[in-house]
């Protein structure tokens, strides 16, 4: 079966629009700014959202937990923030988030685990879409 890329998009959106409820507006929408990398978020639409978050053999739950604790690991607190958000739309709870950072710091060491607290802390104390 092949898909087209205009049929991943829209997968896209609709995954993404699932995990973050109205930040983005309903139709097709242009992701790009003009500026260096502008490419890249259409490029995450496609290849993160509809090819990975869009598949069924996980639940958007349960991708969220591995994705928290992946972008722990990495040290990508800025991810971590949408993440963290995510996840809360995909039924985490706050006490749920906190044991992933308390377990990921036996595996990705205490520094990573301590920014991610913060990172998720941030992203509990402010509003969708800031």
């Amino acid at each position: 079966m092949t898909t087209s890329n205009t049929d991943l998009r829209t997968e896209g959106l609709a995954a993404m629009r699932a995990a973050l409820p109205g930040v983005f507006p309903e139709g097709d929408i242009d992701l790009r700014d003009g500026r260096l990398g502008e490419d890249l978020l259409d490029i995450g639409l496609v290849n993160v959202w509809a090819q990975l978050w869009a598949r069924k053999g996980l639940t958007p739950r349960d991708r969220s937990l591995v994705t928290l604790g992946i972008l722990i690991a990495l040290g990508a607190e800025s991810e971590l923030n949408t993440h963290v958000r995510i996840g809360m739309t995909n039924g985490l709870t706050e006490d749920e988030i906190a044991e992933v950072i308390y377990h990921s710091s036996g595996y990705a060491g205490f520094p990573r685990a301590t920014a991610a607290r913060a990172a998720a802390r941030a992203a509990l104390s402010s509003p969708l879409g800031e």
